[in-house]
């Protein structure tokens, strides 16, 4: 039996149309202070940097414009200039990794010093000083190269004629091309501009700065930035479309932008907003995809249909307007431009499918250059033979790549009014009139600042004390082993290494005890809590390493405490001859966070769960501070007792710093979640998750745990009350990272 036709019937109602996002790129500074003309923001940018960016741009230009050859050729007489001197010895030098390091480098100061300031606006100053410094470099190395060229070319007078001509086609070639040489330039620099973003950047920023609006990095990912205007057929056939450039094109920009508006009138969206807010509809690439879909003819359900509907609309109108042929043109000379550009000019091709005369003209010029005309008789048929459904979806993706090119274009020109706002200061006199007036904003990777002796800010005390070494020690000597290279090779030796890693300097030695200090520097990145954790982490992970080994070959195992203390100030010193001697509250302070209390220990050591600190008061502690005093006037001495096996106790100044160093979100974990329960644990604990920058794009995840102290009983340690006073642990045990929701499977951080 024949099936039936499937009718459908549509509603009376017109159908509903899709809420369209609307949005008008937007670069806005906040807290910055203006510069020595009260008009802009004076950056100072590392010469160091500037120097290197200089070079790699001039040797991308003179690689892309194929001028190098021309640098080898000998005069008669005289040396080659300083410069041809530079760009024939960066032939023997390593590309892009030395730039990427070099943009990674500038950038982390950038952000450095944001965090330094906790001011995001100062990153994304930063940002754009940089992208003034390449856009500038770009058009003064291209100028740079070409007058090298010339004076190269006119110090080979004299020599045979063949080698004065080939000096000569080169010049003139580069001069011609000098709009796609410093097209590829730009891109080059641009794609590892973005590389550093994915990779580096947009992890450390959000480390450093946690979760910011999108919208404004967002610029930074335009293709346009590198451009002068945002106009170039290459650039656009690549990554949009490749508009007309003729006033008698009808795929020009400007008229596609009007149809596209049109579009939205007629679909009834300029009643509710005016022209301008209209507009701003064609900076969002998924109204495109909410209104017309990608034309694949997919009639499933209610919207789908719609969506049909308007795109039928559309490509009416394009057709009314005389633009699709020449839409379909466009895409399809695309594939062309490979093999045919730049011989031929990329518009010649376009309109060499459409108009048979410039087909002529064009196989004309394909034929001078010996090159085949079959891709393009077999563009020309499908250009001619272009069915309807194939017609829609080159209409639905004008719309969507129209929308992509009129959002980056609108971003190209917010960037650049933030350009204006920027001075680069390379005047000396300028930069110190600036700095002296606290104007300047300077961005200098650590390597370019001067010796940081006299202005370090802040410092970090890390102490690693052993449990029980004098038991330790005794059951060495016991069975006639030496102590003191068992401390050494086991415990000195390996965290000795890890120092230099997070730059922390050993303070002295304790014998079972070693401490070290994190100074914090002015301009550094300001994380040296955050970094101390880490190293407190791999400390305990080593350990743990070395005493599987211990154990395997029959050695006692050994147990560290370690306390973290911070102190907003820089230590002080004493001289012992030319030995300094630190002195630090925060090393006292340390000291007692490293600290174990045998008799907690006998009562936790069965029971301490998956958590390795906990602390406890004897005596006052109360509740509030009438219970302080009053225990105080009685008499009672208060004393608090730790358990640190295999921890990482925190101070509370550590723990407000390590906020301000990193974003710590808050992690609700279960109460029924297992290991996660334990005596002295407060219903109302807190637990905290963040990542810390450590070096060379590397992270580390991190959990602190947040416990009120309890009052106990002298007696029997059992809970009297909870004080409100507050102990913290940098979790160390695997099976917390373990029990993270995103990392179920991981067993440490990462």
């Amino acid at each position: 039996m024949p099936k039936l036709p499937i009718f459908r019937l549509r509603t009376s109602e017109p159908p509903r149309r899709p809420d369209l996002q609307y949005h008008g790129p937007t670069l806005a500074f906040s807290d910055l202070r203006l510069g020595v003309d009260n008009l802009r923001y004076d950056v100072f940018l590392s010469p160091r940097i500037t120097a290197d960016l200089s070079f790699y741009l001039a040797r991308y230009i003179a690689r892309i414009g194929e001028v190098e050859s021309l640098f080898s050729l000998d005069p008669p007489s005289a040396a080659p200039a300083k410069f041809l001197r530079a760009v024939e010895a960066a032939k023997g030098k390593a590309g892009p990794t030395d730039l990427k390091t070099l943009l990674v480098s500038i950038h982390l100061a950038i952000l450095n010093r944001a965090k330094a300031e906790a001011n995001p606006s100062i990153d994304l100053l930063g940002r754009l000083a940089v992208l003034k410094f390449i856009r500038a470099e770009l058009q003064t190395q291209f100028s740079r190269i070409l007058e090298q060229c010339r004076l190269k070319t006119k110090s080979l007078e004299g020599v045979p004629q063949g080698r004065m001509m080939q000096s000569q086609e080169l010049l003139s070639s580069f001069r011609v091309r000098k709009k796609i040489i410093l097209r590829q330039a730009g891109q080059e620099m641009f794609r590892l501009l973005r590389e550093i973003e994915k990779e580096t950047l947009a992890r450390t920023r959000r480390s450093l700065l946690g979760e910011l609006p999108a919208d404004c990095y967002r610029l930074f990912l335009n293709p346009l930035i590198l451009t002068e205007d945002g106009r170039d057929d290459y650039l656009c056939a690549e990554h949009y479309y490749m508009f007309g450039n003729f006033e008698k094109d009808p795929d020009r920009f400007s008229s596609l932008r009007r149809f596209a508006l049109n579009f939205l009138r007629e679909l009834g969206y300029g009643e509710e907003v005016d022209d301008e807010h209209l507009a701003q509809a064609l900076n969002v690439p998924e109204n495109a995809t909410a209104l017309v879909g990608t034309g694949n003819g997919e009639d499933l359900t209610a919207e789908d249909r719609n969506r049909k509907d308007r795109l039928d609309i559309w490509t009416r109108m394009l057709q009314r307007e005389d633009a699709l042929a020449h839409v379909i043109a466009s895409y399809e000379a695309v594939p062309l431009l490979a093999e045919y550009a730049p011989r031929v000019n990329p518009q010649q091709i376009k309109n060499a499918l459409i108009f048979r005369e410039e087909s002529e003209r064009v196989e004309t010029m394909i034929a001078e250059g010996r090159l085949h005309s079959d891709r393009l008789f077999a563009a020309i048929g499908r250009v001619a033979s272009c069915r309807s459904s194939e017609r829609s979806r080159f209409a639905a993706r004008l719309l969507h790549d129209l929308i992509c090119y009129h959002r980056d274009l609108r971003g190209l020109e917010a960037l650049s009014s933030g350009f204006d706002s920027v001075n680069l200061v390379s005047d000396e006199k300028v930069r110190q009139l600036s700095s002296l007036n606290g104007m300047l904003y300077e961005f200098l990777p650590p390597e370019d600042q001067k010796p940081a002796e006299d202005r370090v800010l802040h410092h970090v005390i890390l102490k690693a004390d052993v449990r029980d070494s004098s038991r330790l020690t005794r059951s060495l000597m016991e069975q006639g082993m030496n102590a003191a290279s068992y401390f050494s090779l086991n415990f000195y030796d390996p965290v000795n290494k890890l120092l230099a890693k997070y730059g922390a300097t050993k303070v002295f030695l304790e014998g079972d005890a070693i401490i070290v200090a994190l100074l914090e520097r002015e301009g550094e990145a300001m994380v040296s809590v955050g970094r101390t954790c880490v190293l407190a982490w791999e400390i305990l992970s080593l350990l743990r390493d070395y005493n599987g080994l211990l154990q395997r070959s029959g050695l006692p195992q050994m147990e560290l405490g370690l306390g973290i203390a911070y102190q907003d100030s820089p230590p002080l010193y004493l001289m012992d001859g030319d030995h300094r001697i630190m002195i630090s509250d925060a090393i006292n302070e340390s000291d007692r966070l490293s600290s174990c209390s045998k008799r907690v220990r006998k009562k936790l050591a069965p029971d301490a769960g998956v958590f390795q600190v906990y602390s406890v008061l004897i005596g006052g502690g109360g509740n509030n501070k009438k219970n302080d005093r009053a225990s105080a006037d009685a008499g009672v001495e208060e004393m608090r007792l730790n358990y640190n096996v295999g921890g990482i106790c925190l101070s509370e100044a550590a723990f407000r710093k390590l906020r301000q160093e990193i974003s710590l979100s808050p992690w609700a974990v279960s109460p029924r979640e297992p290991g996660f329960a334990g005596p002295w644990i407060h219903e109302q604990r807190e637990f905290f998750v963040g990542t810390v920058p450590i070096a060379n794009g590397a992270f580390r995840k991190i959990v602190v745990r947040k416990n009120r102290i309890a009052q106990v009983d002298v007696r029997d340690l059992s809970i009297l009350q909870w004080t409100d006073r507050f102990y913290y642990e940098v979790c160390a045990n695997p099976a917390v990272y373990a029990a993270l929701p995103s990392e179920k499977s991981a067993a440490a951080p990462r």
